[in-house]
C-alpha cells in the first residue's frame, strides 16, 4: 500500500528560538544572529503565536533613518513602513496575525500556504494552538530526498493498488527521482491517470511515459 502524505511535523525543525511581545529591538537583532535565523515567532502566554518578525520588519530601521518623519501624502504602504522604523519592541515590530501552519496539515499544504502568503517560513503550531516547530522551503524540499530504492516502492505499490487491473502490465524504474513507466494499459484514457497517480508520490520529480495500449499478455 502507498505511504500516506507527508505531514509538517515529519520535516519541521522542532528547535525554535522565538521572542516575547516586549523583546527589545536589539535583543531580536542579537538573538537572530546568534541562531542565524531570518525570522523569530512572537509569543504569547504558554505558548502561543501571536506574530513574526523577520528582517524584513528590521529593516525599516536603517532604511528611514533619516526620514522619521511623516509627509503630507505619503502613501499607506509607506507609512507602514515608517512605523516599524519607529519601532522599539518585538510587538510594534511583528507582522501580525502570525500565517501558521498545524503540525498535521501536509507537506503540499504548507508549501501551497507559503506561495499564497508569500512567506519563506510558517511557525508550526499544535492542536492547542501553541507553538511546536517551524518549517521553511527548504524543509519542504526534504521530500525530494527520498531514495530511489524507496519511491520504487511507494509507486510500486500505488500501481498494485488497483483492484480490477486496469493498468495492465506495465513496468518502472526510478532514476534521480525520475519515474519511468512502460508497458501496456487496456485504454488510452488511463495513461494520464497513471501518470497524475505516480506525480502525486511525494519525491517524484517527474513521470516519463512510455506506456502502449493493448490487452495484457
Amino acid at each position: 500500500m502507498a505511504e500516506s502524505p507527508r505531514r509538517v511535523s515529519d520535516v519541521m525543525t522542532r528547535t525554535v528560538v522565538a521572542v516575547g511581545r516586549e523583546a527589545s529591538f536589539r535583543e531580536v537583532v542579537e538573538i537572530m544572529g546568534r541562531w542565524k535565523v531570518s525570522a523569530v515567532p512572537v509569543l504569547e502566554g504558554e505558548g502561543r503565536v501571536i506574530g513574526v518578525v523577520s528582517e524584513a520588519d528590521l529593516l525599516p530601521k536603517e532604511e528611514f533613518r533619516d526620514d522619521m518623519l511623516e509627509r503630507p501624502g505619503m502613501a499607506r504602504q509607506r507609512f507602514a513602513e515608517l512605523v516599524k522604523a519607529w519601532a522599539v519592541t518585538a510587538e510594534e515590530l511583528m507582522s501580525s496575525p502570525a500565517v501558521t501552519v498545524h503540525a498535521d496539515a501536509t507537506v503540499a499544504e504548507a508549501a501551497r500556504t507559503m506561495a499564497i502568503r508569500r512567506v519563506k517560513r510558517l511557525p508550526v503550531i499544535d492542536g492547542e494552538a501553541k507553538l511546536c516547530g517551524i518549517v521553511s522551503r527548504a524543509d519542504l524540499l526534504k521530500v525530494f530526498l527520498r531514495s530511489d530504492e524507496e519511491l520504487q516502492g511507494e509507486v510500486r505499490g500505488v500501481l498494485l493498488a488497483d483492484p480490477l487491473h486496469a493498468f495492465g502490465e506495465l513496468r518502472m524504474s526510478v532514476s534521480d527521482g525520475v519515474v519511468t513507466l512502460s508497458g501496456q494499459v487496456r485504454d488510452a484514457g488511463l495513461i494520464p491517470v497513471v501518470v497524475r497517480l505516480v506525480r502525486g508520490v511525494e519525491g517524484v520529480v517527474d513521470v516519463a511515459a512510455r506506456i502502449g495500449v493493448g490487452a495484457p499478455s
